[in-house]
């Protein structure tokens, strides 16, 4: 079981920017699907970028393309989010997750990349850290 852990959260205004980092407790190898989830109080987890640790997916949510930013550093065994252009709405507990198994490749080959989204595939996620974006 790979331990994970989030930092980076904070407050931030409107239109500024965080950078999350999610280190883990042993190499990622290129077997890996990585990705960040978000949940905000009375909502259900949502999955907003994934990443194949291979190279071959990068995936994001319709609410953050084009403003967040997933990346993999493979020798540091960690995984990053930027987040540009911070809106109220995307005020959440954040959290990494990680999976070597079977499941993720299965709902990528069953509902394209978009199934690298889905928060109840991954076996490993970490304890979370709180973003807030005010107006």
């Amino acid at each position: 079981q790979v331990q994970l852990v989030e930092s980076g959260g904070g407050s931030a205004q409107a239109g500024g920017s965080l950078r999350l980092s999610c280190v883990a407790s042993e190499v990622i190898y290129n077997n890996y699907y990585m990705a960040w989830f978000r949940q905000a109080p009375g909502k259900e987890r949502e999955g907003i970028a994934s990443i194949a640790s291979n190279g071959s997916i990068i995936y994001y949510a319709d609410s953050v393309k084009g403003r967040f930013t997933i990346s993999l550093a493979n020798a540091k065994n960690t995984l990053y989010l930027q987040m540009n252009s911070l809106k109220p709405e995307d005020t959440a507990m954040y959290y990494c997750a990680a999976d070597a198994g079977f499941l993720v490749p299965a709902a990528v080959r069953r509902l394209g990349p978009r199934g690298s989204l889905l928060p109840s595939i991954y076996k490993d996620s970490g304890q979370g850290t709180q973003v807030t974006v005010s107006s």
